[in-house]
C-alpha cells in the first residue's frame, strides 16, 4: 500500500522542484489527477559517453517510471538511446540501469539522488560489475583495458 494519491503527487512535485533547481530547468508539476505509472524523461546533454567502442555521443536519454507505490517501491530506469556502457543495457536489451541508488532505494531516497547518481555513472563506469548482455560485457572489457583516469606530475624548485 502506497501513500494517499494527494500526498504522493505532492511529494513527486517537491522532488521535481529539487531537480528543477539542480538542473536549472523549468519542469512542469504533475497534476493531482495524473494517472500512474508516471514516465519522466531525463535527457543528459553534454555528457560524453561511448555509443560504440569507437564513437562517442554527448546526448543521452533515459526514462524514469514511477508507480503508485513510490517511494516505497523504487522507480524503474530504462535507457532509451544507444550507449556502450557496462552498467547500462542498450535499449534493445531492455535499457536497464544498474545504480547503487536504485539498489539501496528506501523511503528517504529521491529523484534528485537518482539524477546525480546517473550523472556520475555516465562518467565513471564500473567495468567489474557489468550486466550480462553482449554489449555490457564488451563495454566491461573495453573499460577494463582502457580505464578512465588522470595523470599528474609535480615540479618544484625550477625542476
Amino acid at each position: 500500500m502506497g501513500l494517499p494519491k494527494q500526498v504522493l503527487v505532492r511529494r513527486i512535485n517537491n522532488e521535481l522542484g529539487q531537480c528543477s533547481e539542480y538542473l536549472e530547468a523549468d519542469l512542469p508539476a504533475i497534476p493531482e489527477d495524473a494517472r500512474f505509472p508516471l514516465e519522466i524523461r531525463i535527457d543528459l546533454v553534454n555528457h560524453p559517453a561511448y555509443v560504440s567502442e569507437d564513437r562517442m555521443s554527448r546526448k543521452h536519454a533515459c526514462r524514469l517510471i514511477i508507480s503508485e507505490e513510490y517511494p516505497f517501491r523504487k522507480p524503474e530506469a530504462r535507457w532509451i538511446t544507444p550507449i556502450f556502457h557496462p552498467n547500462i543495457m542498450m535499449p534493445e536489451d531492455g535499457g536497464y540501469v544498474c545504480l547503487r541508488t536504485l539498489d539501496d532505494w528506501s523511503f528517504g531516497s529521491s529523484m534528485l539522488a537518482f539524477v546525480k547518481s546517473l550523472e556520475h555513472l555516465i562518467g565513471d563506469p564500473r567495468p567489474k560489475n557489468p550486466f550480462g548482455t553482449e554489449s555490457c560485457l564488451a563495454a566491461s572489457r573495453f573499460f577494463s583495458d582502457n580505464p578512465l583516469g588522470m595523470e599528474m606530475s609535480v615540479s618544484y624548485g625550477g625542476r
